[in-house]
């Protein structure tokens, strides 16, 4: 059976000022495949994940979800495109002056009509699937870096969305913190059978989530493939990536 193509990226290009960040970059992503893009900093991983959620509009090029293209998209009908997806940021970006439990209800009482009594099993049940339920009136001050991300991931699928980006999702956290959040997010993903792009430099994150790996290079797709593929390759560049030490040609 064929696969369905759930996102599409044709030959996106977005610059800043003289700057060419992304140049004509071509994506697909099946449903229920995660596709994880390496790069180094400053290569256009993170502007790639803004464009298309249509945070930043692109210079040329276009950005299918569900065949709709997202840069023709007026705002309300790009707004209905958004519903279906979850955004995880690198740092969670909760908000300081609201409790875990207001943090998750905030997208259902922003986005969508569900009753009290939804919104309080919708967060229960989003706060028990990331092993945090006891953490449900405390303030994100409270909460230790890998607890964040969990409420961060948490809030992120209380809407039960098609579609996740997630950015640098196990920045900042010990190795063992990091593994344990890259599985949730692959469970999460299994469950729920989403579609997912994930910005990474985490390599243990990377083997436990990835279908498929791509690798930005001066703002153009360099390799393509699973991250045994690329594991695999004599290119010096990703031997280098993969490797501990540094290695010549």
């Amino acid at each position: 059976m064929a696969r369905i193509e759930k996102i599409k990226i044709e030959n996106l290009t977005k610059k800043f000022g003289e700057l060419v960040v992304l140049d004509g970059v071509s994506i697909n992503v099946c449903e229920g495949e995660n596709l994880v893009v390496f790069g180094r900093s400053g290569t256009g991983k993170s502007v790639l994940l803004k464009c298309v959620i249509g945070l930043l509009k692109p210079d040329e090029g276009r950005i299918f979800i569900d065949g709709k293209d997202v840069t023709k998209l007026k705002t309300k009908e790009l707004n209905k495109i958004r519903k279906k997806t979850g955004f995880l940021f690198q740092g969670a970006a909760l908000y300081d002056s609201m409790t875990v439990r207001e943090n998750l209800e905030f997208p259902l009482r922003r986005n969508f009509n569900f009753t009290e009594g939804e919104i309080k099993e919708k967060t229960l049940r989003a706060l028990d699937l990331v092993g945090l339920g006891e953490a449900i009136d405390k303030m994100p001050s409270e909460l230790s870096g890998g607890m964040r991300k969990r409420i961060g991931l948490a809030r992120s699928i209380i809407t039960e969305p098609e579609i996740m980006f997630y950015d640098e999702p196990t920045t900042g956290l010990d190795p063992l913190t990091a593994k344990e959040i890259s599985s949730l997010i692959r469970d999460l993903q299994n469950q729920f059978q989403m579609t997912s792009i994930v910005v990474t430099h985490d390599l243990i994150c990377a083997n436990i989530i990835a279908d498929r790996a791509i690798f930005l290079v001066d703002g153009k797709i360099k390799f393509r493939g699973t991250i045994e593929e690329l594991k695999a390759s004599d290119d010096i560049f990703l031997r280098n990536f993969f490797s501990q030490e540094i290695i010549t040609a």
